[in-house]
């Protein structure tokens, strides 16, 4: 049976048929949209591991940069970014033992997110609180971060805890329950109805394309990267140098191969959501590799783990029935432990009052609006960060899209190696590094810089060299005078100087650029 258009003719299709090919269109777009509850399972405890790590390596600095005997001082903060001293929570006190409680809720806020217990609670309070930290210091953060708490918001936003979480224990009958149903789902293989799907789960996706088509779009308006040249320049950088950075070879060949295979995996990045089965997961699978092997060979703090964990959601239902399948043993042994408590470690259902079950489900229903207006703020906001849509007046009087793109180590590389040269001299005519503690030459030469203790130190100093305001100098070199004075035990540090290093990796020409001195026990 045939239908006829209002003009008389035939269209040639069948209620039937139209049906047919929605439904069709539906679960294709529900494979590439969809995400497995497992992967957002893995997702939500890969975050919560990096929330933790992320904690551990800030609070080897916390005084430094969080507090008002560190570099950044509230004052200073709130005459820099008046914005982000009001909102952020961190900058109530500059006492290091208040920041220092924010730190350990943080924790354990981290930690419950990682083993999925009260999973929505755990990444609100989550999202808060490394928002609020980011805002105390913006001078320390990095594309990382902001990848970070985007990733975390738009996790707020998914069942994060519907799989392999103490919720999904909570609510399905307690832990012998729980390892019933791991070890049974071991013995059916996943299909595209086991994925959760619509504009919350397709969030995250679209924002890690979209982190890897903006790289791709600078990269190639380079020179570097489309000559092959790119990542040669980057390990000819020794500031950046991770733990493995100086083993990597300086044979060209190979250089140009990682240069022209990351690049290639920028641009292939949009078949993250347009393929989907081995070939998906070999992509993500790549990527994932890459990122990890990036922590290895340059400093650049959590950034390869957060790109990592953003990546799992892209893994299909095949790859985590071969993750149930390894884990069934344990699941068994589990159920084993448990079986005779059963009944004690059930824990019976939540009776939800009325009212609150109807805020629940009013917040249900918003969540995919929500959602898909972020998607659209999304792609949008990254299009004018590129250039490819006008900046409408509105927006542009209050935020350029650009300071906010992602362009690492685009268009193309850095040709300076930069280095600092920070000297306390103590009253005895001593000299020591005020950022390390070595002892240092009286007559301190350029070659002796040294490169920065961590990624956020980094981060730090290269923009107050390019920027050397001495509303932010001062309070650096008064924390040097601490730090130093740290360093030197019973030696009175007198006076603290710092300077940036410049290396041109082409020429071999050294600049010095004095950043500021200061008296430490002026009399």
């Amino acid at each position: 049976m045939t239908t006829a258009d209002p003009a008389g003719g035939d269209t040639g299709r069948s209620p039937l048929a139209s049906r047919f090919s929605a439904s069709r269109f539906r679960a294709a777009l529900r494979r590439r949209l969809g995400v497995d509850p497992r992967a957002l399972a893995a997702f939500r405890a890969a975050l919560g591991v990096v929330l933790l790590v992320d904690l551990a390596l800030r609070a080897r600095n916390l005084t430094a940069f969080y507090t008002d005997a560190g570099v950044l001082p509230r004052a200073t903060l709130a005459e820099t970014y008046p914005l982000a001293a009001r909102l952020s929570l961190h900058a109530l006190s500059g006492d290091p033992r208040a920041v220092a409680l924010l730190f350990l809720v943080a924790a354990v806020a981290a930690a419950a997110l990682a083993v999925g217990h009260r999973t929505r609670v755990a990444t609100a309070v989550s999202l808060v609180l490394l928002a609020s930290l980011q805002a105390r210091n913006p001078f320390v953060l990095n594309a990382g971060d902001v990848l970070l708490v985007r990733l975390l918001g738009a996790g707020l936003l998914c069942p994060l805890g519907a799989r392999w979480s103490l919720d999904a224990v909570r609510r399905g009958g307690g832990v012998a329950a729980a390892a019933d149903r791991v070890a049974s789902s071991t013995d059916r293989v996943a299909s595209s109805t086991d994925r959760v799907a619509g504009s919350a789960t397709a969030l995250p996706l679209v924002l890690v394309v979209v982190v890897y088509v903006s790289n791709a779009v600078e990269k190639l308006r380079g020179t570097a990267w489309p000559a092959g040249e790119a990542v040669e320049r980057v390990f000819r950088l020794t500031y950046l140098h991770g733990p493995l950075g100086g083993l990597v070879p300086e044979w060209s060949p190979l250089l140009t191969a990682a240069t022209y295979g990351w690049l290639a995996l920028l641009v292939a990045s949009p078949l993250l959501i347009a393929a989907v089965g081995w070939l998906r997961a070999a992509l993500a699978g790549t990527l994932l590799a890459a990122h990890l092997s990036m922590a290895l060979g340059l400093q650049i703090g959590v950034f390869s783990a957060i790109s990592a964990a953003a990546l799992l959601p892209f893994f299909p239902p095949f790859v985590w029935d071969r993750v149930e399948r390894a884990v069934a043993p344990a699941a068994d042994r589990l159920r084993s432990a448990v079986g005779r408590r059963s009944v004690a470690a059930t824990t019976a259902p939540a009776t939800e009052s009325e009212p609150l079950r109807a805020v629940r489900d009013r917040a249900a229903a918003a969540v995919p609006v929500l959602a898909a207006v972020l998607l659209v703020a999304l792609v949008a906001w990254n299009g004018m960060a590129l250039g490819l849509v006008e900046t409408p007046d509105p927006v542009a009087s209050v935020a350029d899209p650009a300071e906010g793109g992602w362009d690492m180590f685009a268009p193309n590389p850095p040709s300076t190696d930069a280095f600092v040269l920070a000297t306390a001299t103590t009253a005895d005519g001593d000299r020591i590094d005020a950022l390390y503690g070595d002892p240092v030459a009286r007559d301190r030469p350029p070659s002796d810089a040294r490169a920065y203790p961590t990624a956020r130190w980094r981060k730090l100093l290269a923009l107050l060299a390019d920027d050397p305001e001495p509303a932010r100098v001062d309070p650096l070199l008064a924390h040097l005078c601490d730090r130093a004075d740290a360093f030197a035990g019973d030696g009175r540090v007198a006076s603290v100087s710092l300077s940036a290093v410049e290396v041109d990796v082409e020429t071999g020409e050294t600049r010095i650029e004095t950043l500021g001195s200061r008296e430490c026990r002026p009399e």
